[in-house]
């Protein structure tokens, strides 16, 4: 029995109430969920509420699951909706020193990545979801959909429309740096 099947088998036990499973199958996701409540909410104890919430709603909604083989795209679309409701409620001032970004991610240079970021959160939101779904989480533009309940094309749409607009901020940032 390979990874996916072993999953598979896990989240039609929890749906059935094995609150087991459903333990198990959170600990196989939860760096991958934090991860994702981080891009949210951008604050290490902002992420860990955001997946306690998560973790606690995904529970009692568990026989909502239809699919078995959709559990981690589920749980993210509960993961996106609690870290949006966190953010309309909590205000905050995110010093630099506050987040821990490398000094090289993936051979991007420290501000690159802060001027990535920043572009990202000039997006909007239709626009960002799918840019941190697809490039962040690498989820296909099927399990997007799934997850934003929103139609495949329009995930297409929103992803092209994103990167244009990325490119565009981006674009903006280097040329006000090279006359500077």
């Amino acid at each position: 029995m390979d990874k996916n099947d072993a999953a598979i088998k896990l989240a039609r036990k929890a749906i059935r109430g094995n609150a087991d499973a459903y333990g198990e199958l959170i600990r196989q996701n939860q760096e991958y969920l934090y991860k994702m409540a981080f891009i949210y909410t951008e604050n290490q104890q902002d992420a860990l509420d955001v997946v306690g919430t998560a973790i606690l709603k995904g529970y009692q909604h568990i026989r909502s699951l239809k699919n078995p083989q959709w559990f981690r795209t589920w749980i993210t679309r509960i993961l996106i909706r609690c870290a949006q409701d966190a953010n309309k409620k909590i205000v905050y001032f995110n010093s630099i020193d506050e987040v821990e970004i490398p000094e090289r991610y993936e051979g991007i240079s420290l501000e690159e990545t802060w001027d990535l970021r920043n572009a990202i959160e000039l997006l909007p939101e239709k626009y960002r979801n799918v840019i941190i779904l697809k490039y962040f989480s690498e989820l296909s533009v099927q399990e997007i959909a799934y997850v934003l309940e929103i139609p495949a094309g329009s995930v297409k749409a929103y992803l092209s429309r994103g990167r244009d607009e990325l490119k565009k901020y981006l674009k903006e940032d280097y040329m006000y740096a090279e006359s500077v």
